[in-house]
């Protein structure tokens, strides 16, 4: 359920309320029977439990199979030699 903020316009209170999305606004504020004013909220009452929520989780087997292989070998293949150049190109060359 979205939690909703509400302002009193005669007394200033400030409190929330757990509603569901079909409910009817408050209209009377709680402390002094007042006027409310609903507030936009954050939009942060979501939270998510369990698994599911995670892109590996969706994912098919042959699919997870594919990215490893052409992840693999490219990664390592393309680091080895710029890292046998890096350790050439730091040696200072010999004058005779």
């Amino acid at each position: 359920m979205p939690t909703y903020d509400y302002e009193c316009q005669s007394c200033g209170n400030i409190f929330e309320v757990f509603q569901s999305i079909s409910a009817p606004k408050l209209k009377k504020c709680p402390r002094c029977r007042g006027k409310l004013k609903r507030l936009l909220g954050t939009g942060a009452g979501i939270i998510f439990k369990g698994s599911g929520f995670y892109a590996t989780d969706y994912r098919s087997p042959s699919y997870l199979e594919g990215a490893k292989k052409e992840k693999g070998p490219a990664a390592g293949a393309s680091e080895k030699p710029a890292a046998k150049d890096a350790g050439k190109a730091a040696k200072p060359a010999d004058s005779d």
